[in-house]
């Protein structure tokens, strides 16, 4: 029987292999998350700032709609390897269903609390009338970002990452040309502003949610995602939150530091938060390949330790550790030489500027910490230690980076509150060093006295 590739290939060749599609893809998604913001800022700075603080609550759907997805991906993947055809379909169909829960719950919170969200952080009436109109249309039209999340995930659980790449690129593609179209109003089409800005995204949403859903019918014939006569199996979807749960709370943790962050700036003023946003969007571009990449690795980790290949798992994480470094340190280097260019993509003020440029080169200090400690997350979750992974993220953002920024805030100087950055970064670093010569002692050195014996 000949074994799969993540078992035979060379790791450089095979690293590639399994992860240049998505972080093709991830790029292409943090170019549209810029370009949405570059023509937002065109509006005006408040209409920027706003964007920037209604992130936290899209972040948060996205956190809901990729954790539920990665349950699914890992039951199902699971089910397709013991041969069980029938239970890996359910586990679909249930996954496509929790989705669908998913959007109803959020688009009942766009409905209620959209105006609310915003007047609790800002009095600026322009900011909360851009930003509720903004947030309010991204929620209660969110059934495209769901199910566009559930259908990408399901052709990666069968290898067909191809496809995923397709179906993002689709969504992308199709915020980057009606952005300007809706928000100017070209073509015939009305002046929208902001609003226009949150139809483009959902529409490039519900875009990659159709091409996703095509593609899986007429290519992924592994399983069947037909609901006809569907029930939901509570038992499968214990099962799918088992995995699911502990995924979202990380991923949530973004949009709780996110949101106490800009509380702690919009004490100074809201080009301070605005600066927070850009820098936000900028920083995507630069670790979204990396990423993309956890997305490769992750599975050739797991495959390794399952086989007990000591040298392919400590090749993988060595290859990935200097991949992921070299990308920070090529980010680290453009914002600490270029900060007005990159600032000035986003119609920056003068005062903007003189925010914008120290907070970029302060942040940026972190990512060559940052890179290392990603690939370091993956590998606990790919050796069943996603509970250390959690814990580095929960400490780093809630326990050290916003305590941190609000402590550094009481000298009144908001330059200072950019190194809680570094801070956190290196509490990161020490912590998932800590956590990986305990897993190396545990469960991968023990792979080659197996081997040894």
């Amino acid at each position: 029987m000949q074994e799969n590739k993540m078992g035979t290939m060379p790791i450089g060749k095979l690293i590639i292999s399994m992860s240049l599609p998505m972080m093709l893809s991830m790029l292409v998604q943090a170019l549209y998350n810029i370009v949405d913001s570059i023509f937002v800022a065109k509006i005006c700075e408040n209409a920027l700032t706003a964007v920037s603080l209604a992130f936290p609550i899209q972040n948060l759907m996205i956190s809901v709609g990729s954790g539920t997805s990665i349950g699914v991906n890992s039951l199902l993947s699971k089910y397709l390897g013991q041969k069980r055809p029938h239970d890996a379909s359910l586990s679909a169909k249930n996954g496509i269903f929790l989705s669908l829960c998913s959007f109803v719950v959020f688009a009942a919170v766009g409905l209620i609390f959209s105006k609310l969200y915003f007047t609790v952080q800002t009095p600026d009436t322009e900011i909360i009338d851009f930003g509720s109109t903004y947030l309010f249309i991204c929620l209660v039209f969110s059934f495209g970002i769901f199910m566009q999340l559930i259908f990408e995930r399901l052709l990666l659980s069968t290898g067909k990452t191809v496809y995923a790449m397709i179906s993002q690129l689709s969504g992308a593609i199709t915020n980057i040309i009606f952005d300007p179209i809706l928000i100017f109003g070209l073509f015939g089409f009305p002046e929208m502003g902001v609003a226009g800005a949150a139809i483009a995204t959902v529409a490039g949403q519900h875009v990659a949610c159709i091409v996703g859903l095509v593609l899986n019918i007429k290519c992924n014939h592994e399983i069947s995602i037909s609901m006809k006569g569907f029930r939901p199996d509570l038992r499968m979807i214990k099962k799918i939150y088992s995995v699911g749960v502990p995924s979202i709370i990380m991923m949530s943790i973004g949009s709780v530091m996110t949101f106490l962050m800009n509380k702690i700036l919009l004490i100074f003023s809201s080009t301070a938060a605005a600066v927070f946003g850009v820098y936000f969007k900028l920083q995507s571009f630069i670790f979204m390949p990396i990423f993309g990449m956890n997305s490769g690795i992750v599975p050739i980790i797991a495959y390794n330790y399952g086989a007990e290949k000591k040298e392919r798992i400590t090749k993988t994480l060595s290859h990935c550790i200097f991949y992921a470094v070299a990308i920070m340190l090529i980010g680290a280097v453009i914002m600490q030489l270029f900060p007005k260019q990159l600032l000035a993509l986003f119609e920056a003020s003068e005062n903007m500027l003189g925010i914008g440029v120290t907070a970029l080169r302060i942040i940026s200090l972190s990512f060559i910490f940052a890179g290392y400690c990603i690939i370091l997350s993956s590998a606990f979750q790919a050796l069943g230690d996603g509970i250390m992974s959690m814990t580095v993220s929960i400490i780093r953002q809630l326990v050290i980076l916003v305590p941190s920024a609000y402590l550094l805030s009481l000298t009144g100087n908001v330059a200072n509150v950019w190194w809680a950055f570094p801070i956190a970064e290196l509490s990161s670093v020490t912590l998932s060093t800590i956590f990986m010569v305990r897993v190396y002692k545990n469960k991968i050195k023990k792979l080659g006295e197996k081997q040894n014996a």
